[in-house]
């Protein structure tokens, strides 16, 4: 994932399109950054609750709690998920559901 190395390179502005880098406070870009990687931890347990996204990005705070590698970031000891359809099954061979959902 793109926004995780430049992150862990420290160049977390190299994220922001450059057309609207003027636009915001880099400060700000970080923290959302930041959270946003939070969000998106592996391990559920991880993960802030909406309450603590919401306290995180509305304080100027500093956030304590550093992002660690998103889990859908393969570094080949991830496990990937292999759904096998047949037809319009909608149960998967890891026993997983799958809803599709469509529009009257």
């Amino acid at each position: 994932m793109y926004a995780w190395k430049v992150w862990s390179e420290g160049n977390a502005m190299d994220i922001m399109d450059p057309t609207i880098h003027d636009s915001f406070s880099a400060k700000e870009v970080i923290r959302c950054i930041h959270v946003a990687l939070l969000c998106v931890q592996q391990r559920a347990e991880d993960r802030p609750a909406m309450a603590a996204v919401v306290f995180m990005l509305g304080n100027e705070s500093v956030l304590e709690t550093q992002p660690k590698e998103p889990g859908f970031c393969t570094d080949g000891s991830s496990k990937a998920i292999s759904l096998s359809w047949t037809g319009h099954d909608s149960v998967a061979s890891n026993n997983l559901t799958v809803t599709a959902l469509d529009g009257r």
